[in-house]
């Protein structure tokens, strides 16, 4: 009897820890989803809103809507349902993209194909979310026009502050009567870390694109192995940004056209004056219909436009190593520009139509590049002695000399 007397309160005390459990998990999605939407945001990208929301104890659903700071170019639409676990969070929902002022949709009106659907679990106790982005191929035709597209898959997975994407896409091939365009696979696999509101990011990207090639009556193009990688690194200071394009290999009629890589790195980009154009840009986002656009929105931003460069950007040509073995030539070298970022309040980028502000904007600009190995027939364009083998081309205050003398006229 006794036992019979603690089955109760046990069921029922087991009963309120799982009703209380399924509300947490609930609360703790909610609230994930939440800072999420706000650091992306806070990235200075997009605009991104939640609409249609329906907060349950078992379910929740809403609209998450992404556009582009500025404009109505595009539009992504992804529709949510939630089902609530004690451990995890199932998630699932439609992929909706919108094009244009009158948001024509992408999957539906522009091709013969059914919107994607996204597929997430989010686990309460780690905090960590991992789900897929399914693509279905389609063929779409308009007159002589004809896109074939063989599907992809976008994945992604982290945790409030470290997110990881990885895509892939597979054959895309566009015909228009006899010139053709073919692209992939391609593998874009990205890396954001950051801190709460944006305020520090890291961003790394590799994008890999395994074949591109263009077909028409008199030319042949095709490249392979295209990787492009990249960090954008934003921290108390500065904005920097590594890049590096490696070339495989580029063909044209069967011979090899071009080989080789080329590196560059942007630094010194004042991070306050770059988040203060971005808290601007919100605010005029933010202000809809009202916003303001062209000269009157420049206006608005050209002091923090300009204020970005008083720390003296510079950008360093880190590698350059291009080979051409079909037309004989080759660039190996490196170098380093310069932006003079003394009296700033000279310079207006309203006035650039006006030829004396672009006098003064190149005015500014001082650097140099060391091309080694240098071809014959390059000294021979320069109108420099044939056993040149080192070009030293500097830039002092925006004019360009080459090995001392001022670069010549490239066309005559």
């Amino acid at each position: 009897m006794r036992k019979e007397r603690l089955i109760v309160p046990v069921v029922v005390g087991l009963a309120v820890v799982w009703a209380v459990a399924q509300l947490v998990a609930g609360l703790l999605f909610e609230r994930e989803l939440a800072r999420a939407i706000d650091d992306l945001e806070a990235r200075g990208e997009l605009v991104v809103e939640r609409t249609d929301i329906e907060r349950g104890w078992l379910t929740s659903s809403g609209t998450i809507r992404l556009a582009p700071l500025l404009g109505d170019a595009w539009q992504l639409e992804l529709s949510y349902e939630a089902r609530h676990g004690v451990l995890s969070t199932r998630v699932d929902g439609q992929v909706m993209p919108r094009l244009g002022p009158h948001q024509v949709r992408l999957f539906g009106d522009a091709l013969p194909s059914t919107p994607p659907r996204w597929r997430a679990s989010y686990r309460t106790l780690g905090g960590t979310l991992d789900g897929n982005i399914q693509l279905a191929p389609f063929i779409a035709r308009q007159g002589e026009r004809q896109l074939d597209f063989a599907g992809g898959e976008i994945r992604f997975d982290g945790e409030y502050g470290d997110w990881h994407l990885l895509a892939r896409i597979e054959a895309l091939k566009l015909s228009d009567g006899r010139a053709t365009l073919e692209a992939g696979p391609v593998v874009l696999e990205s890396r954001y870390a950051y801190t709460a509101g944006a305020h520090h990011f890291t961003q790394r990207d590799l994008l890999r694109t395994e074949r591109l090639a263009w077909r028409q009556p008199d030319l042949e193009l095709e490249a392979r192995d295209l990787v492009y990688r990249s960090l954008m690194h934003l921290d108390e200071r500065e904005l920097s940004i590594d890049g590096e394009l490696t070339i495989g290999e580029v063909q044209a009629a069967d011979q090899l056209l071009l080989t080789g890589r080329v590196g560059m790195a942007l630094s010194r980009i004042n991070a306050d004056a770059l988040r203060g154009v971005l808290a601007e840009l919100r605010d005029e986002a933010a202000r809809g219909d009202a916003a303001r656009e062209g000269r009157e929105l420049l206006a608005r931003l050209e002091p923090g436009l300009i204020a970005m460069l008083q720390d003296s950007p510079r950008l360093d040509v880190t590698a350059v190593d291009l080979d051409s073995p079909m037309l004989g030539l080759a660039v190996h070298g490196d170098g380093a520009l310069f932006f003079d970022a003394r009296h700033l309040d000279e310079l207006s980028l309203l006035g650039l139509d006006d030829e004396r502000q672009r006098v003064r904007w190149l005015s500014r600009l001082d650097g140099d590049f060391t091309w080694h190995d240098v071809p014959t027939v390059v000294a021979l364009w320069l109108g420099l002695p044939l056993d040149t083998r080192t070009l030293e081309i500097d830039v002092v205050r925006g004019q360009v000399r080459v090995n001392g003398r001022p670069l010549p006229p490239l066309w005559r």
